[in-house]
């Protein structure tokens, strides 16, 4: 039996392509064959550019239905998503003519409003075909500020995400599923980001021996490593913060990823708080990547090369649709510090981890409990051992086989 996987980015290190690859896994091992088919893919599949949600056309699109006044007339908006979905429909129809599938999973296409022509698209191709269709959706809509007063609200009403009998829903917190539920009628079931525990994972090497020596760090600093993208919902503000309250010159706050994703004004704010706290804030992007590469004149780390050098994991976001760095910080097992986002603080918080957390600020008390963490390496010891037990319990691979044998089930569908 054959999956086909679609998406508009299947590629790099985002949680839609890491989780999509996940569940591709479990469907592989259940003697599925797996082709993904999207906008971007860093392996085998089918390419289709026009899906990518920075095709020009659906850019152009989003932005006449998500920007300036609500109010204002667009008369031929409506037809014009038609008209670029029809073209994405014909190029599906012919995908499916050649792959002849068994099952379509469609990759948060139908939860975040990026790609409108595409979600209409495959919404058409759905209902035409009748084919037991798994819907993954990671982050709608509603969730995010930028898509709060669309000029087509009945078309997000409609296919964000897109029900039919013929399709089951997963999505990768409670909440979610909740609001999917009040605002839709529609089930869905929770389907966590899950890692497996089993794998090493962040482990010092021969390759990643030189990594501190590589950023200019010597083995008598500590390095906080804040593993993200530089974007303001990751609070970082609240990590420099902390560095502050702890007062030590051998403190350095290291961020593996790079900033632009939305603009450099972030960026730029982090870096002037760092100098007036006098906090060392070192941005290791150019030397950190998706995977590791070596050439004569440049090496470079992945980002998994960072944990085994971290003496604490900041992870102070303000939103998360889940937290697969936290996932990575559990695996690599280093402790961390958390701000007890909605998200943690509903589904991950509850099953008993155990981190430092903040509630929205930094706070004395939390400053006081790191240094007393650091400086107590039996508590990390502990910490660390019982987050991946409750992790590989909870978040690992046999939740996903779990939900995923379920849903299948419900559509019908079994090897």
């Amino acid at each position: 039996m054959k999956a086909l996987v679609l998406a508009t980015r299947l590629a790099g290190t985002d949680g839609v392509s890491l989780e999509s690859a996940k569940l591709a896994g479990a469907l592989r091992r259940r003697g599925w064959a797996v082709v993904d088919v999207a906008g971007e893919l860093d392996g085998a599949g089918v390419l289709v550019p026009d899906m990518h949600f920075r095709d020009p056309v659906a850019v152009a699109l989003g932005a006449r239905c998500f920007e300036g006044d609500p109010a204002a007339p667009d008369a031929t908006l409506a037809a014009d998503v038609r008209a670029r979905a029809d073209v994405l429909l014909n190029r599906l129809r012919a995908v499916l003519a050649a792959e002849r599938p068994d099952l379509l999973v469609v990759q948060n296409a139908w939860a975040i409003p990026m790609q409108l022509p595409l979600a209409l698209a495959l919404a058409d191709l759905v209902a035409e075909t009748a084919l037991p269709t798994l819907s993954h959706e990671h982050d709608y809509w509603w969730e995010r500020e930028r898509f709060a007063q669309p000029r087509l609200p009945q078309l997000l009403d409609r296919v964000f995400p897109y029900d039919a009998p013929h399709v089951a829903h997963l999505c990768i917190h409670t909440a979610a599923a909740e609001q999917l539920r009040a605002r839709r009628g529609i089930e869905a079931r929770w389907l966590p980001n899950v890692m497996d525990f089993d794998r090493p994972f962040g482990v010092r090497d021969a390759f990643n021996a030189d990594f501190r020596a590589a950023i200019g760090l010597d083995e008598r600093r500590r390095l906080f490593l804040q593993p993200t993208r530089v974007v303001p919902r990751k609070g970082i503000e609240l990590a420099i913060d902390l560095l502050h309250g702890l007062g030590d010159a051998r403190d350095a706050l290291v961020i593996t990823h790079a900033a632009g994703d939305e603009g450099f004004a972030y960026l730029r704010a982090l870096e002037r708080r760092a100098s007036a706290l006098g906090v060392d804030l070192r941005m290791v992007a150019d030397r950190v990547g998706e995977a590791r590469a070596e050439g004569p004149d440049d090496k470079r780390y992945a980002f998994a090369d960072a944990y085994p050098h971290a003496d604490l994991v900041t992870y102070p976001s303000l939103y998360e649709g889940f937290g697969n760095a936290l996932l990575e910080t559990i695996a690599a097992r280093k402790p961390a510090l958390v701000n007890r986002y909605p998200v943690y603080a509903r589904d991950l918080a509850p099953t008993g981890l155990r981190f430092v957390e903040v509630d929205g600020a930094m706070t004395d008390a939390a400053v006081a409990e790191v240094a007393a963490l650091l400086n107590d390496p039996e508590r990390v010891a502990r910490d660390v051992a019982h987050n991946l037990e409750v992790a590989r319990a909870r978040f690992g691979t046999a939740t996903l086989e779990r939900v995923l044998d379920a849903t299948l089930a419900d559509l019908g569908v079994t090897p």
